[in-house]
């Protein structure tokens, strides 16, 4: 789930891997003959092209699903206009802990990239669950290096307002959650965000200035958590839903360079449609700053949720406020009888406090659609290629591994 660069992806299909705790050569498969329910995938497809003769073996394709450990793994070079070229691997990891089929999918979730206008991403994201699903730990490790456009505060900012902050960037979020009821948990977590070599390129004055321009900025903290997940599949839900809250109190006593207080609430929710898997997915995602002056890079923005894929028709980092409140729908569909291709419509609406007004006056909305390829039908991995359009001339393709949300 989480996102590649905001680019197109040239596959390298030479190296390309997706592996169930097996090579490719030991698929047995034939393409036209795939009876699974979950049909074919890009492995499949892969096969088929260099075997064409091989007959297909139904046991052990149905051995390979029911692997504890399904690995998807994915490089490519693209282009971005925020990043220009840029080379990529990402992947992910699903499993179960325990033997029942009802117990949660525990997966890792990471990559690393390199882009012309040298930028450098290092990402690691964990949700782990134990054999019971009693406990629960989540953590989100990044360190970029990153040079990137900033636009202002509010929702009225213009492409115009654009100045380049160049920067590096750590952060640190660890999260254990303990079962109090059926699918429901309380949890407490330590999350720090480190920018330092802060430095904007500027001919006037900016609303990072007027908010409080600094060198290096720390924000260091303990969060309180509630979090309610029934999914079927975090990487590619079909049902169920999934609730968090997260209090977020930022203390000088553990390094941060003033205290504030924010609420967080994701709220995911997929209804199946028929017999033919076509799903609706319902998501809002909102940030409000409670008390303090959050620094200025750790403010709620376009593509700075856990996944990098708030705001679909919009440059990450394109919009910026002390307060957001976002909602999106998507509704997934197949194309093709074999489930290889599938295909999205999305539309979503992101509003942003003014500066220093606190008041929302704008609903800036985004829609656009995307086509899915089934790249690991036991983990459930779609590679996801939309098209979103914003408003003012806005728009671009949006390229992740699983899908948006």
């Amino acid at each position: 789930m989480f996102s590649l660069p905001k680019c197109l992806i040239i596959f390298l299909f030479a190296p390309i891997i997706c592996i169930s705790q097996n090579s490719i050569k030991d698929s047995t498969t034939k393409l036209n003959e795939n009876n699974n329910a979950d049909g074919t995938d890009f492995i499949e497809v892969l096969h088929h092209f260099f075997h064409p003769n091989k007959k297909i073996n139904v046991a052990a394709i149905e051995q390979k699903s029911n692997r504890k450990y399904q690995f998807s793994i994915l490089p490519g070079v693209g282009y971005t206009l925020q990043s220009s070229f840029v080379a990529n691997v990402s992947g992910n990891i699903v499993f179960r802990n325990g033997t029942n089929d009802s117990t949660n999918y525990s997966t890792f979730i990471g990559g690393a990239s390199y882009t012309a206008k040298q930028q450098l991403l290092f990402y690691l994201q964990s949700n782990i669950w134990s054999k019971n699903d009693n406990w629960n730990f989540t953590s989100d490790v990044r360190l970029y290096k990153y040079p990137q456009n900033t636009y202002g505060l509010g929702g009225n900012t213009k492409e115009e307002d654009a100045s380049l902050v160049n920067y590096s960037f750590l952060r640190f979020y660890g999260t254990l959650f303990k079962k109090v009821a059926s699918h429901f948990y309380v949890g407490a977590g330590y999350m720090l965000d480190k920018h330092w070599n802060i430095a904007e390129e500027k001919t006037k004055p900016t609303d990072f200035d007027n908010y409080g321009f600094k060198t290096e900025s720390i924000s260091s903290g303990v969060s309180l958590n509630l979090l309610s997940d029934t999914r079927d599949n975090p990487i590619n839900a079909q049902k169920g839903y999934f609730a968090n809250a997260v209090l977020r109190y930022n203390t000088t006593m553990l390094g941060s360079n003033n205290n504030w207080t924010a609420l967080i609430v994701d709220l995911r929710k997929y209804y199946k449609i028929g017999s033919k898997n076509t799903v609706l997915a319902l998501w809002s995602y909102n940030w409000l700053t409670l008390n303090g002056n959050a620094p200025y890079l750790d403010l709620p923005s376009t593509a700075w949720d856990s996944y990098n894929n708030l705001g679909r028709g919009y440059i990450q980092s394109r919009f910026r406020s002390p307060d957001l409140l976002y909602v999106e729908s998507e509704l997934r569909f197949n194309l093709s009888k074999n489930k290889l291709f599938g295909a999205v419509l999305f539309a979503n609406g992101q509003s942003y406090s003014e500066f220093p007004s606190k008041k929302f006056e704008k609903i800036i909305p985004g829609f656009g659609t995307g086509l899915r390829l089934k790249f690991n039908k036991h983990s459930r991995t779609n590679l996801a290629l939309d098209y979103g359009l914003g408003i003012d001339g806005s728009g671009g393709i949006f390229v992740n591994l699983g899908e948006v949300f």
